[in-house]
């Protein structure tokens, strides 16, 4: 009898893009992604590169979770939630999605949640530290982010 090969699990990413900048400082992909996951992404970045005043988001469930907001509370961040059925509301965070998907996601079969980490981290580095975007002036967005210029240190594993 043929084997079935093993189901292929579902990555999820978290993406973290500067709305004026368009600097990338992560991509976080995970199996499963909880409310405390992104706490700690969110955590670990705005440490290397500063605290946004608002960071804009849409209702996925894991961004309506009661630790998000007390930390967002108690650093002075406001959540700004899309609305339910307006995707335009993030329009410039879908067309990176979309472009992020094309150049790095649909290309190669990962091994490893590491395999994916480091693909990611490629693709996110080259994205921020050396393409120049048209939305920005043709600048490169490490450029126009003035907290860390020589460049921003990938996701530990």
């Amino acid at each position: 009898m043929a084997r079935k090969p093993a189901p292929r699990k579902k990555l999820r990413i978290l993406t973290i893009v500067g709305t004026h900048s368009r600097l990338c400082p992560a991509t976080d992909p995970r199996f499963t992604y909880r409310g405390e996951d992104v706490v700690q992404t969110l955590k670990r970045v705005c440490g290397l590169i500063g605290y946004p005043k608002t960071i804009r988001m849409d209702n996925s469930s894991e961004f309506i979770f009661r630790d998000l907001d007390l930390w967002a509370c108690a650093i002075g961040v406001t959540l700004d939630f899309s609305r339910p059925g307006k995707p335009t509301d993030n329009g410039f965070i879908a067309a990176f999605n979309s472009k992020f998907r094309a150049e790095s996601l649909n290309a190669p079969w990962f091994l490893t949640l590491a395999d994916a980490r480091e693909n990611m981290e490629d693709w996110r580095r080259h994205d921020s530290e050396d393409r120049p975007h048209s939305a920005i002036g043709y600048n490169v967005p490490i450029a126009l982010h003035n907290h860390n210029p020589v460049g921003i240190p990938g996701p530990s594993p």
